[in-house]
């Protein structure tokens, strides 16, 4: 196992991100790991992140890259989720270029399965999709506060950055609605889909799990984890579900 760094530019904002080849003879599928929404919590202890994921599903013959979404970790600007969805093109393409002809899925969590059922959706190029702890709507966002309070609260947490930034918290919320995966699932089809939630996700609750699977076309795949919270990278049997799905729908 190898690690390729690398940084991309998109609206002038840098994107950060790695790489980890299985082998760098073999011409293995990709997968792209798509961290959620930051709740400005620290890790817990023991918590590998995502590069810890990344290390496994490469030791099962995949090339996996993780990168940082605009306004989280190393990348730069503000959290928007339009620009997440840029974000995530940007990286698709860049994968494309490194292992041209091979298969490319997208895996997210919350937030970032909601990025990627709006970037399948509109992409193609994509094999498949497995989307985790994924809100069919953004409804603790946009229902139960302000904007005003909704940007204080990234702002405080370090996802805003810029004190010009958004121009208008109306129109940025909005973003948020724009993408929600009920209103795109059902474009994944005819390509594979895996949705993986807990059945006691304190953040979103299981119900948006089978709203998005009744919306979806085939074929389609529901692991619903019993006694499982919202943080599935760190459920062994979410992990297992995708390396299941992994094997039998993408050629490695």
């Amino acid at each position: 196992m190898e690690i390729d760094l690398f940084i991309l530019t998109v609206d002038n904002v840098h994107i950060a991100g790695r790489r980890y080849i299985y082998d760098r003879v073999l011409n293995s599928p990709e997968v792209c790991l798509c961290h959620g929404i930051p709740s400005g919590k620290p890790p817990e202890p023991g918590d590998g992140g995502y590069p810890e994921l990344a290390e496994r599903i490469c030791s099962e013959g995949y090339n996996v890259t993780i990168f940082n979404f605009r306004g989280t970790g190393e990348s730069g600007g503000n959290l928007d989720t339009q620009g997440w969805t840029r974000d995530l093109r940007a990286v698709t393409d860049y994968l494309r270029g490194q292992a041209e002809g091979q298969d490319v899925a997208l895996a997210g969590f919350s937030g970032g399965a909601a990025a990627a059922i709006y970037a399948a959706a509109r992409d193609e190029r994509v094999s498949a999709v497995i989307a985790c702890a994924c809100p069919a709507e953004f409804t603790l966002l946009t229902r139960t506060e302000s904007p005003q309070q909704i940007v204080a609260h990234f702002r405080n947490i370090g996802a805003i950055r810029d004190a010009d930034f958004p121009g208008s918290a109306e129109k940025w919320l909005e973003g948020f609605r724009e993408i929600q995966p009920i209103d795109y699932i059902h474009r994944i089809a005819p390509r594979p889909l895996l949705l993986v939630h807990g059945n006691i996700d304190e953040t979103v609750p299981v119900e948006h799990a089978r709203l998005l699977y009744e919306k979806a076309g085939d074929p389609k795949y529901l692991e619903i984890i019993p006694g499982a919270g919202h943080r599935l990278r760190r459920e062994e049997r979410a992990v297992a579900a995708i390396i299941g799905f992994l094997r039998e729908n993408l050629k490695a």
